[in-house]
């Protein structure tokens, strides 16, 4: 499970947005500065079984799989499509006999393909904050 620590920011009905704590192991990490930038407060949205309340501090857990299945979405298919769409545009153009302009060809059937798998990505987005499938759930209620 991957657990981060923070404080309720607000509450909504069965949700709450936590500040997520920048961890001790943070410190030593070179992209610290990345996750967690100083001055800038990460936050997330999660399921609130336990009630949290504004102020307290929680322990909120996404479970591995969410992580990587939300991961190959948003990264893995868009560089498939984008790989797809060029090799089959370059061979396309090769033998239509264009061989000299094939790259050409290939970057823009790779370009459009991967706009079109980011609006794809994006409707499936809206369809899925509907749910709670996918967001971390607070599990403990480490104190005020």
């Amino acid at each position: 499970m991957i657990e981060e620590e923070g404080i309720v920011m607000e509450t909504q009905g069965g949700l709450a947005k936590v500040a997520v704590l920048a961890k001790s192991a943070c410190e030593k990490c070179a992209s610290a500065g990345v996750c967690h930038p100083e001055g800038e407060d990460s936050f997330m949205e999660a399921s609130n079984p336990l009630g949290a309340k504004k102020g307290q501090k929680v322990k909120v857990v996404l479970a591995p799989q969410m992580y990587l299945k939300a991961s190959i979405i948003l990264y893995g298919i868009p560089m498939a499509v984008f790989i797809t769409a060029a090799i089959i545009a370059k061979n396309l153009a090769v033998s239509a006999g264009a061989a000299a302009d094939s790259d050409l060809w290939a970057f823009i059937a790779g370009s459009l393909g991967l706009l079109v798998s980011f609006f794809f990505i994006r409707g499936y987005n809206k369809k899925v904050e509907r749910t709670q499938e996918y967001k971390p759930v607070i599990v403990e209620i480490l104190g005020e």
